[in-house]
């Protein structure tokens, strides 16, 4: 790790390269931790991935870049070095793919063997992944990703580092506490999910420590659905973003469950005939999808697009 000076800002830039023992694709890895293209935690710019987040230090900026000498990351902030430790488990170095085997689905072997850098990322940052997903229950990505914009920009704290557009780092729990309700209503969130991001705030450290106790997705689903207006859906969205789980599986999705059905089977299916397809790989179901989506199999669309009313007084 080398220390340098950022002219354009005045502040301390840490560097290291992280050289990874296995393939890798940092856009297909890092990438899917976006919320929208308008998220403002995170920018993907040209080659570059822009992530901005807290630490036990401080707030912290992280460019991630891949060449092939590895993954080049600088950081800014009082949390750069803890953000620079960090980026091997957020480019899937703990990603355990032992006993991952796909041979005998045709589709499947052949999108892993055109994805082989495909990794689950851990980014340990609970609260953020929680209150990501329970901005997203019952709405449109389109919808959620404008609410996380709104909260995080006017409550979240500017990033350091010469970010390619103003970014900021999400609000921690105890300012989440506070948004008063007519805020909530302009960002488009409804009371159930502003209420349940408040009592998750008030829980936060206990969540934490019952997450990162548990023993398996079982385990940590039940640890999440005991809180309030949380159920399997968010609790899978979590457990993925933020502890890399590779058999988090969103039971409740709107699309989920016919993407995997037309993929594996040529047909549309339910929640509970997706988890019987994807019962050979248990351990490795969320791994199955990653796979799906990055193959591009698509179940076509037969309705019309959803466009969401908006009631709000402005």
């Amino acid at each position: 790790m080398t220390s340098t000076t950022d002219a354009a800002q005045s502040r301390p830039v840490q560097q290291t390269v992280y050289r990874p023992g296995h393939p890798l694709d940092l856009m297909q890895t890092v990438g899917m931790l976006r919320r929208g293209g308008t998220d403002p935690t995170m920018v993907i710019d040209g080659p570059r991935i822009w992530m901005t987040f807290r630490t036990d230090a401080g707030i912290a900026t992280l460019c991630l870049r891949q060449d092939p000498d590895g993954i080049h990351a600088s950081a800014w902030g009082p949390g750069a070095e803890i953000a620079l430790d960090d980026v091997p488990r957020l480019c899937g170095a703990e990603d355990d793919l032992s006993g991952f085997e796909v041979s005998s689905h045709p589709k499947l072997a052949d999108a892993a063997r055109r994805n082989p850098g495909i990794r689950l990322p851990r980014t340990d940052r609970i609260f953020d992944a929680l209150a990501c997903a329970i901005l997203e229950q019952k709405v449109t990505g389109m919808q959620a990703f404008g609410a996380w914009r709104h909260l995080v920009t006017r409550f979240g704290e500017r990033a350091p580092g010469p970010t390619p557009r103003p970014m900021f780092a999400a609000p921690p729990p105890e300012v989440w506490r506070t948004i008063p309700s007519w805020t909530w209503h302009r960002a488009g969130v409804e009371p159930p999910q502003s209420r349940t991001i408040v009592h998750a705030a008030t829980r936060a450290p206990s969540i934490q420590r019952a997450l990162q106790r548990a023993s398996d997705g079982a385990e940590r689903d039940r640890a999440l659905a005991s809180q309030p207006g949380i159920g399997l859906w968010t609790a899978a969205e979590t457990r993925l973003r933020a502890l890399g789980d590779p058999d988090a599986v969103a039971v409740g999705d709107f699309h989920l469950a016919h993407e995997v059905g037309f993929a594996l089977t040529g047909s549309r299916t339910d929640d509970d005939g997706m988890l019987q397809l994807l019962a050979p790989w248990a351990g490795h179901r969320q791994r199955i999808i990653r796979l799906i989506f990055a193959a591009g199999i698509r179940d076509p669309r037969r309705g019309a697009r959803l466009a969401p009313e908006d009631h709000r007084n402005r």
